[in-house]
């Protein structure tokens, strides 16, 4: 972008286009805020919702301070554990979900769901919720979902699928995650 353009969702005629970034490996969350912090960067409005996080990841700092971004966090929630959800998942997925499809049909540039694919994995939320806050979301919205892993009922709703493949990783080494880097 030169120096003289800005970004105005109001010059451009093009479809907001549906991301899905998935997979086992790292990246998932760093992909949406680089895309977050591009489009504020270029002017646009941006509203970010995070579906199962508690908001104390190292990176809602920098988007709460973002000009042009609204951060959305329910608030504090465990993990998931092999026990299940409990009904504060379901309370925090309702909230960010309400939240995501206000965003959606009010009409902003970019809209980020974290997660929201690993509360569909979890049956926290139904497929059907997905696929109605991508078919009622404004025209020019541009949507990103994030989550291990993607439906194939959703990829005919999807304009981009991107994998991201874990490897390696020192957490199987019993490195524990690190501030910064995995959180």
């Amino acid at each position: 972008m030169y120096e003289n353009q800005r970004y105005s969702r109001h010059t451009h005629n093009h479809r907001g286009m549906v991301h899905a970034v998935f997979g086992t490996g790292p990246g998932k969350t760093s992909r949406a805020v680089g895309l977050a912090v591009r489009m504020a960067g270029a002017g646009g409005e941006v509203i970010f919702v995070q579906f199962m996080k508690s908001g104390d990841s190292a990176e809602v700092e920098i988007l709460r301070e973002t000009r042009n971004i609204e951060y959305l966090c329910p608030g504090s929630v465990p993990f998931v554990l092999p026990k299940g959800p409990k009904t504060q998942h379901y309370d925090h997925v309702e909230t960010a979900l309400k939240w995501a499809s206000e965003a959606s049909q009010k009409g902003c540039d970019l809209l980020v769901c974290d997660e929201i694919l690993d509360a569909l994995h979890f049956e926290l939320i139904h497929l059907g919720q997905i696929h109605t806050l991508i078919r009622q979301k404004d025209r020019k919205t541009e949507l990103v979902l994030t989550g291990a892993e993607v439906p194939e009922a959703l990829y005919d709703d999807l304009d981009y699928i991107t994998q991201l493949t874990q490897i390696k990783h020192p957490y199987y080494r019993g490195v524990p995650a690190r501030r910064g880097i995995e959180y």
